[in-house]
């Protein structure tokens, strides 16, 4: 087994100092150094008439697939992107800040309906889905956590008949994409160098050495959890690059914005997908009030996510038959598109602590901290929530090495405040649950493969207005079953040792569930489907699989299924959600989608 001997930055009083004469000595230039904006990139005002591709979307996969395909310079392509560029924003490069780009113009502010057996601790029992509307997509909102899944994932889409998507197989287009920072990873053959997307360890507070001690006192082995095997305990590895964010717009699209055979058009809404008969000619887009039709030599490709991608396929008439004819669009394709929905839940366990170790707003917000990021790139603003600590585990401890596991921790070394919760509860449950002292840690418990499916839907023939989007959360009475056991198995990693140390308290009681005994079963299937919110990973809702398969909509070259010069690339793919968060995925998907699109010989296998 791979060992991940990483130690996390402490801020003792030793290393602290040093820090400090550092500033010290820099000092003066603080009052002479201002940062260099980054030159603003242009975009396209001019379009041509045709191109040879045509990508939907400029998120983690369609910022990738832009890249990549105009690397060749005989091939020219047109990115249509709804929102616009993220240039030098503080609050999107700065990855302490991550949470103040929600509910902002780069944000599609999209909203599940009305949830019946989730969400009752939330406004109307409906669930806030921030989405990114912005060169870059989720990307740009999201925590930078860099984490690949389990090889038991992609193993899974081979056996479903999704050829060429084994573990051997993709894992080459992960490390095809990496770019390590991390010193005790750079000999080992599950990471690469050189890639655009940087891999790096921001560790900021001694809590994160207890989340890893109390997981060892468990049985859990420390681990590279993007290593052999999945299923331990270790130090979050996040897409940040000296500091700041590394979107799939800073380190795949800006660097090759030049290109002269690559335009991008922002602030461009798709509406349709031009077909002649079952072909994919070209896309229909509003920019600046005006209705344009851009023609395609070769391929549409949409990359709208989980969402938006749906959506666009259905304006086009492709889609569930009863349902596009109920809204009077022209069925082109009776395709199960928009069907098998999936997201991940979180139960954000709140804990306060008797010791001055976490991440608090003062020592964030503090002048050592803003002059250790300013002239170091480091610190507390470096990194994003303070989310620095990941574990994988199966509740049953047979399946461990032959499946993917249930259950997920996410370990922030800074508690939550109530005033960010209300975005995803009520200010009732925010405010008697959310209140902690400066000093605590939130661990999230995260249900990775639930059994419930929901659906994305049109509510209208209008592309300015959103899709209905039912995630269905907790239909499946086994998703409540394995929460619990998670539960269970974070209260113990609670009663270790290395938690009682620091003092941590134990979780309080929940008043709208006091009808049942406190810590039992009853009390926390209440609690679940009180608290349990969305972690934002939605996916797979344009399932790849084989083409004869009547509940796929893509083959397992991402070809759109009786269509042709049409494909989809992005998370909507996935046939089941992968184990942990989804943006290295697909970036992943994009990758290997690009040798595709290009008809480049696979990168070889790797037998890893």
């Amino acid at each position: 087994m791979t060992c991940y001997h990483s130690r996390a930055h402490e801020l003792t009083g030793s290393n602290m100092g040093v820090h400090f004469l550092v500033i010290l000595v820099s000092i003066v230039a603080v009052y002479f150094y201002t940062k260099s904006p980054s030159p603003v990139v242009q975009r396209s005002t001019h379009l041509k008439s045709k191109y040879d591709y045509i990508i939907v979307g400029a998120g983690s996969a369609g910022s990738v697939l832009a890249s990549r395909l105009t690397e060749d310079p005989d091939i020219n392509v047109l990115l249509i992107e709804a929102g616009g560029t993220p240039e030098d924003i503080e609050e999107i490069v700065t990855p302490a800040l991550v949470t103040k780009t929600l509910h902002t113009e780069y944000d599609w502010e999209y909203y599940t309906v009305k949830q019946k057996y989730a969400l009752k601790g939330s406004n109307e029992q409906k669930s806030y889905w921030p989405r990114g509307r912005v060169l870059g997509g989720t990307s740009i909102l999201n925590y930078m956590v860099y984490i690949r899944g389990s090889r038991h994932d992609y193993d899974s889409w081979a056996a479903e008949g999704c050829d060429g998507w084994s573990y051997k197989e993709i894992i080459p287009y992960f490390l095809k994409s990496e770019d390590v920072r991390v010193s005790d990873l750079y000999k080992s053959e599950y990471h690469s160098w050189g890639g655009p997307l940087t891999v790096s360890t921001t560790l900021t507070s001694p809590l994160i050495n207890t989340f890893i001690q109390g997981g060892q006192e468990l049985g859990f082995d420390h681990i590279d959890c993007n290593g052999k095997t999945q299923e331990g305990v270790c130090f979050m590895q996040s897409s940040i690059l000296n500091g700041e964010r590394c979107s799939a717009y800073q380190c795949f699209l800006k660097p090759v914005m030049k290109r002269s055979n690559l335009h991008v058009s922002t602030n461009s809404l798709a509406t349709k997908i031009l077909l002649d008969g079952k072909k994919a000619v070209g896309v229909e887009f509003i920019r600046n009030g005006r209705k344009l039709g851009i023609n395609v030599n070769q391929e549409v490709i949409i990359s709208g996510g989980s969402v938006d991608s749906p959506k666009l396929l259905m304006l086009s008439g492709i889609g569930p038959r009863n349902h596009l004819e109920s809204l009077g669009i022209p069925v082109i394709a009776n395709l199960p598109v928009g069907q098998n929905l999936q997201d991940h839940l979180k139960l954000m366990m709140t804990h306060c602590i008797n010791q001055s170790i976490s991440v608090t707003t003062e020592k964030t917000n503090s002048l050592y901290s803003r002059l250790l990021y300013k002239l170091l790139g480091t610190g507390y603003l470096a990194s994003p929530g303070a989310v620095e600590g990941n574990a994988f585990f199966h509740v049953d401890g047979s399946k461990k090495g032959k499946a993917p596991p249930d259950i997920q921790f996410h370990f922030s070394a800074a508690s939550p405040n109530a005033k960010y919760m209300t975005n995803f509860l009520s200010n009732e449950v925010a405010e008697e649950y959310y209140q902690c002292p400066e000093e605590g840690f939130v661990n999230y418990i995260i249900l990775l493969h639930g059994k419930s499916r929901g659906s994305i839907t049109l509510q209208s023939t209008d592309p300015f207005i959103p899709p209905l989007i039912d995630p269905n959360y907790l239909e499946h009475p086994g998703d409540t079953k394995t929460f619990i056991k998670g539960i269970r198995i974070h209260q113990r990693l609670m009663n270790t040792g290395p938690f009682q140390r620091v003092g941590t308290t134990k979780q309080k009681p929940l008043s709208m569930c006091s009808e049942y005994i406190y810590d039992s079963d009853k009390y926390w299937e209440c609690f679940i489907r009180h608290m349990a919110i969305t972690i934002y990973h939605p996916s797979s809702t344009c399932k790849m699989g084989r083409p004869q398969d009547p509940d796929t909509v893509v083959d397992p070259q991402l070809r759109v299924k009786s269509i042709y010069g049409l494909r989809v690339v992005d998370t909507s793919i996935m046939p089941n959600v992968i184990s942990g968060n989804t943006n290295a995925p697909t970036i992943m998907i994009a990758e290997k989608a690009a040798d595709m699109i290009l008809k480049k010989k696979p990168l070889a296998k790797l037998d890893l």
